[in-house]
């Protein structure tokens, strides 16, 4: 199914007001519904290299992968829809990709980069993450961050050593537990969830949410959710005037209508019951 009059979609990346380049990379397709946000990090412009390997083969190797699977079916022993592991495995290859040539060259050693990743379709959001990379959902006016920071800052607060407001003031904001790249191997977040029309979904670098907050993020949203493109100009803005002290990228996305494969859908109910 073509998604690009059931999604509006907007993508806008800058470089921010302290980095002598953007290690940030995204790319979108309006069409598969297919969204991918990279914030890179390693040597001399290595993050560059290394976000832009991840948008670039996870784009096409999602798009390549969803034309050999069968679609609108669950995955009886992960639970998940096929088209869910499709995303998986693409960002698992893709972190193989970057390890190898970041072990090939020299000037791109240590070079990683976060990643999240979303695939519309069935009106089901599939989402894979790796890092501090996020991604948000505003629905009925109520924002929720739906992935969970690969982090130390997280990994503090999951431990019960600081709260939220001690963590992010005494540890450094940069420091992420997970990422594409580093290691052979990846553990990637895989999600599912069901959108309904008029959601909003935001995902960004942490150039844009350690600048402004949760609840900044969720007043511009609600206040200029009618043009996305202001939307994310007013996001970057403010995260500028902050201080802009990191790249900031920005994907937005609007469920402008239902988009659901009845027999797909179905099928899926149907096996998730049954088990």
């Amino acid at each position: 199914m073509d998604l690009s009059t059931k999604l509006e979609i907007v993508n806008q990346s800058d470089v921010g007001r302290k980095r002598p380049h953007n290690e940030d990379s995204t790319i979108t397709d309006s069409r598969n519904g297919l969204v991918i946000l990279a914030d890179g990090m390693g040597g001399y412009k290595a993050g560059e290299v290394a976000s832009a390997l991840a948008v670039t083969n996870i784009l096409y190797g999602i798009t390549e992968g969803l034309k050999k699977t069968k679609k609108g079916q669950v995955d009886e022993t992960s639970g998940f829809c096929n088209e869910s592991l499709v995303v998986k495995e693409t960002v698992v290859q893709a972190n193989s990709d970057i390890f190898n040539t970041a072990k090939a060259d020299p000037q791109c050693q240590g070079m990683g980069t976060t990643i999240v990743v979303g695939l519309f379709h069935d009106n089901i959001l599939s989402i894979a993450h790796v890092g501090d990379s996020r991604l948000y959902r505003l629905r009925n006016n109520e924002l929720q961050q739906v992935t969970k920071d690969h982090s130390l800052i997280q990994e503090l607060i999951d431990r019960g050593l600081y709260t939220p407001e001690e963590a992010h003031a005494n540890t450094p904001k940069n420091l992420v537990t997970r990422a594409m790249g580093i290691e052979a191997d990846v553990d990637v977040d895989l999600a599912e969830e069901m959108v309904l029309p008029d959601d909003i979904y935001l995902l960004c670098s942490d150039g844009l949410n350690d600048m402004v907050k949760d609840e900044e993020i969720h007043l511009t949203l609600s206040k200029y959710s009618a043009n996305l493109a202001q939307t994310a100009d007013k996001l970057v803005e403010f995260a500028n005037k902050r201080g802009g002290k990191d790249n900031i990228s920005i994907i937005l996305v609007r469920v402008r209508e239902d988009f659901s494969s009845p027999k797909g859908f179905l099928q899926k109910i149907k096996n998730r019951f049954n088990k």
